[in-house]
């Protein structure tokens, strides 16, 4: 869960802060719960809002240097492995998420479906997209 949140913030500190979060919500909401389907499955919605709401709160308090320092960053010599991850942020979010759960978090398809709470046709297809639109991509021919 910590390398969930992690992806979402950017921050290790603010993931680590994100799991107590997580569990002290947990103890809150589920005093006698019973787990029926993987924990990983039923959390993941969980870190994903708090992950959210944290990384936003995090960019409103975001220093102007910070911004200016990102805009000199020279673009184009880029590793190949930091090309494929500039191509998969470039990603709609629906698609990027479908794609960081099935082969970073290596989740199955009906339980990336029942995490996102969508059907199992939605996260096929937004898969087939991602990758189509990853394969697409001139720079990432390597991989593809």
């Amino acid at each position: 869960m910590v390398n969930l949140a992690f992806r979402f913030t950017g921050d290790r500190e603010q993931a680590l802060d994100i799991l107590q979060e997580v569990f002290l919500y947990f103890l809150k909401k589920f005093p006698g719960f019973r787990l029926t389907c993987q924990l990983k499955s039923f959390l993941y919605p969980v870190v994903k809002n708090l992950s959210l709401n944290a990384r936003a709160k995090a960019e409103r308090w975001r220093g102007g240097e910070e911004l200016f320092a990102e805009l000199e960053a020279p673009r184009g010599q880029e590793a190949s492995g930091e090309a494929l991850r500039v191509a998969v942020a470039g990603l709609p979010e629906a698609q990027r998420e479908t794609l960081v759960l099935r082969f970073v978090e290596g989740m199955e398809l009906a339980e990336i479906a029942a995490a996102l709470e969508v059907p199992l046709g939605t996260v096929k297809s937004r898969l087939h997209h991602g990758l189509a639109a990853l394969r697409g991509n001139p720079k990432l021919r390597e991989f593809f």
